[in-house]
């Protein structure tokens, strides 16, 4: 036995999981079972494609340019 399960197809299409995909399964605090699909590669690029990319220059002492990185800023200022 290799702990393999099916997964039902209107699960899986709802899911977004596709053969070959990887799933995480655990068990909440009400001891259900959770099946979470692990994203790939492609997931992580739509998924960050509108994120700004800029370089972040931290000196020793913690401090930044809030100008040369204001998306940076933003983020540690809003969270």
């Amino acid at each position: 036995m290799k702990g393999q399960f099916v997964l039902p197809s209107e699960f899986r299409k709802k899911l977004n999981i596709s053969s070959g995909d990887e799933v995480i399964v655990s068990l909440n605090d009400n001891q259900e079972i959770v099946i979470a699909k692990v994203p790939t590669k492609v997931d992580w690029h739509h998924l960050l494609k509108d994120v700004p990319a800029e370089t972040v220059d931290v000196a020793k002492d913690g401090h930044y340019d809030k100008t040369k990185a204001p998306n940076f800023a933003k983020w540690m200022e809003e969270g």
